[in-house]
């Protein structure tokens, strides 16, 4: 299927390289091989192919090629050295695309030889405005909540065949991705780790009382949290502190890439939902607009919380309340939408029928407002 990001994708190639990451199996390569049709020609090599890797080490492909298309090659440990190696003496018409499960936006670690040489987009699983176009969207949203949004398992629609996907998936995860960029001895305890998130989405997370649960280093659960961020299994936000009366400073929540990874099926798998959506589309806005965009949550020491805040060039853009069926509005969501003044303040209710606008809040459902939102690009 046409993915939202190919044609930005093809237009970045005609000036650069373009990187590409996202969660495994979220359609990266599917998205790189259906370039085809513009470059009638590609290459392309896996980092986890023994001999796609030799020709990838030798340099072994066309001269004449239009696009090569490198998948994985943030597994080779010198790869940024290499590529830019192999960028600086590319023949004019040639152009490259590096794809990656992990991490590949190098720039904001600091000294980066590539900088000025690539685009970086992130890739994320289908949402309610990126989808099929013969699955309507009730129907959609459905499959989200139930079977997640990554194409294989959304596609199929089988709940008992998207558990055991999600199990392989995790596995391979845990086999080969983590091996590959970490040294860690006891991958079980990883993966209860991670099911101690599962278990806490929509909640903050203490991660020294997860440690204290699995008996091992409050360093480690950070260092274990900061690499399944990198690996794109899940994602943290931060409470926003700016501007906020005894703000509460720390502890982060955690989601999740796959929604149907979320343990408990109601309420924290539908904030959960909303997040990705969030996430999504405020990368995309960053990816592509250049805007400095961050996702966070709010709550102050006497308990009024706010399960969302988008912030685009450090203005704060949209407050958002999530619910599963309650209608009345939150008074939190009052309070700071008075005190914050956002762009918009939304109370989003999972199963509400006809949309209303109450006291300066729009009061919706995810399908209106995220199929049709009332959102504009960029700061005010």
């Amino acid at each position: 299927m046409h993915r939202y990001l190919t044609p930005y994708i093809l237009k970045d190639l005609e000036r650069k390289m373009v990187f590409i990451g996202g969660p495994r199996q979220v359609g990266k390569t599917t998205l790189t091989k259906a370039l085809h049709t513009t470059f009638l020609h590609e290459e392309y090599f896996n980092w986890d192919a023994i001999e796609d890797k030799r020709a990838i080490l030798n340099k072994q492909w066309s001269a004449t090629s239009p696009l090569v298309i490198f998948d994985e090659l943030h597994k080779y440990p010198r790869w940024k050295q290499w590529i830019k190696g192999v960028y600086d003496k590319k023949p004019a018409h040639q152009q490259y695309c590096v794809t990656g499960s992990a991490r590949l936006d190098v720039y904001k670690r600091g000294g980066d030889s590539l900088l000025g040489r690539y685009h970086y987009w992130r890739l994320h699983p289908l949402t309610l405005d990126e989808l099929p176009a013969e699955i309507d969207t009730r129907e959609a949203y459905h499959r989200l909540l139930t079977v997640g949004g990554f194409p294989e398992p959304f596609l199929l629609n089988d709940e008992r065949e998207a558990r055991r996907w999600r199990r392989e998936r995790f596995d391979r995860i845990l086999r080969e991705d983590v091996r590959d960029l970490e040294q860690i001895r006891q991958l079980s305890m990883l993966d209860l780790f991670v099911d101690a998130l599962r278990a806490r989405v929509s909640g903050m997370i203490t991660l020294s009382n997860i440690a204290q649960d699995l008996q091992i280093a409050p360093n480690t659960a950070k260092k274990w949290l900061d690499l399944i961020e990198r690996l794109y299994i899940a994602f943290s936000i931060k409470p926003l502190t700016k501007n906020i009366f005894r703000a509460i400073q720390k502890p982060p929540k955690v989601y999740f890439y796959d929604n149907a990874d979320v343990i408990e099926t109601r309420g924290p798998r539908l904030e959960n939902l909303i997040a990705t959506h969030l996430l999504k589309r405020l990368n995309f806005i960053e990816d592509y607009f250049g805007y400095r965009c961050s996702l966070h949550y709010i709550r102050d020491k006497d308990g009024r919380e706010v399960d969302f805040v988008t912030v685009i060039d450090h203005v704060v853009c949209d407050l958002i309340e999530v619910k599963e069926s309650d209608t009345s509005i939150s008074s939190a969501l009052k309070y700071y939408t008075k005190s914050l003044n956002p762009k918009r303040a939304i109370q989003i209710v999972g199963d509400l029928k006809r949309p209303f606008d109450q006291e300066g809040i729009h009061v919706t459902n995810p399908i209106d407002f995220f199929v049709n939102p009332p959102w504009e690009v960029g700061p005010r």
